[in-house]
């Protein structure tokens, strides 16, 4: 906490004192962010910018289910491309086609979700096909 003003001493001078006397004591050092650029303050005010900033570096999705479901399906798509084994596409495709079947026999709210299961045998040819070349 830092120390009251005294009286007499202007409201300007004293602030500056106290900083310029953090300063010499190092407490500006290492703050987080140092070096690192200001964040755009050419965008319009958004009341919630700290609730988003938090959920940015949290890695929080608050996508409805059927569009959280279809970017799911998106990465299991791409995560087989990076496999090495069979074993692991057919696993990598079981895990999200028993979530896209769920969401068919039990649609969730929002937008409709507009993907069907994956055909594994035809992945699995795919991935073949293109380990061999």
């Amino acid at each position: 906490m830092t120390e009251r003003k005294p009286p007499g001493v202007s409201f300007e001078s004293w602030v500056d004192k106290q900083i310029r006397d953090a300063s010499e004591r190092g407490d500006f050092k290492n703050l987080p962010g140092f070096g690192k650029p200001l964040p755009d303050d050419t965008a319009p005010y958004d009341e919630l910018w700290w609730v988003k900033g938090k959920m940015h570096r949290e890695g929080v999705s608050v996508l409805p289910p059927a569009l959280a479901l279809r970017k799911e399906a998106e990465d299991a798509r791409e995560s087989v491309d990076r496999a090495v084994t069979e074993s692991q596409v057919r696993r990598i495709l079981t895990d999200v086609n028993e979530k896209i079947e769920a969401a068919i026999r039990r649609p969730p709210p929002g937008p409709p979700l507009g993907i069907m299961p994956f055909d594994i045998d035809a992945v699995v040819r795919e991935w073949h096909a293109a380990r061999a070349d």
